[in-house]
């Protein structure tokens, strides 16, 4: 496991450590049931030959760039770790990626020895759906259980923020059945992926 602390998320040094591997943020497309080979959909695919693409090209496939809405969000989820902090009386390091298992994962802090943090900002509306259910929503399980994976850590606490609104906190430790599947997943992905590139490279050769 490789924590890389003086690479700020967003960089042009972060992208190029993020390329041609999977991250976390994005293991959800790898847990859908499709009608792909090994049962990956339509998303894995795509996500797939987009880092297949990054692998041959030495290129990110994604620039990002700042808009309203981006610095925004970054405001905001400085905010949501200082409330969190506050409230929790703790304090959250902020490192640019962890590398393991072949992947990579950009979380929001460490804490201590055992945890992390995983900040979303969402929408009023939406905020008050996460408060009233109580529980982490599950479009988010799959890059929190992936990020306790690769950083080897035991729980995450999930934040979600609006202001005005209030915070939601909600603690996830590993799932371990999960954990092992999405394990499983990236390792067939992968095996899919060279395949896929040795043709490409073959058809361009």
């Amino acid at each position: 496991m490789k924590i890389v602390t003086d690479i700020e998320q967003g960089t042009p040094e972060w992208l190029a450590l993020r390329l041609g591997i999977a991250t976390a943020s994005e293991l959800d497309c790898l847990l859908v049931s499709g009608k792909g080979e090994a049962g990956f959909g339509v998303a894995a695919f795509s996500y797939m030959d987009q880092l297949i693409g990054e692998r041959i090209t030495e290129e990110a496939a994604e620039i990002p760039f700042q808009t309203k809405a981006t610095i925004r969000g970054h405001e905001q989820e400085l905010v949501a770790r200082s409330l969190y902090e506050g409230r929790e009386e703790v304090s959250a390091t902020q490192v640019g990626i962890i590398l393991n298992h072949g992947i990579g994962y950009s979380p929001d802090g460490l804490v201590g020895n055992d945890g992390l943090i995983e900040i979303k900002t969402k929408l009023p509306k939406f905020q008050v759906g996460v408060i009233l259910a109580d529980e982490v929503p599950k479009e988010h399980i799959p890059q929190c259980q992936g990020g306790l994976w690769v950083s080897e850590r035991e729980w995450v606490d999930f934040i979600s923020y609006w202001p005005g609104m209030p915070l939601f906190v909600k603690r996830m430790y590993r799932d371990e059945v999960m954990i092992r599947k999405i394990a499983e997943r990236v390792k067939t992905f992968y095996e899919i992926l060279d395949e896929r590139m040795n043709k490409v490279l073959g058809i361009a050769a």
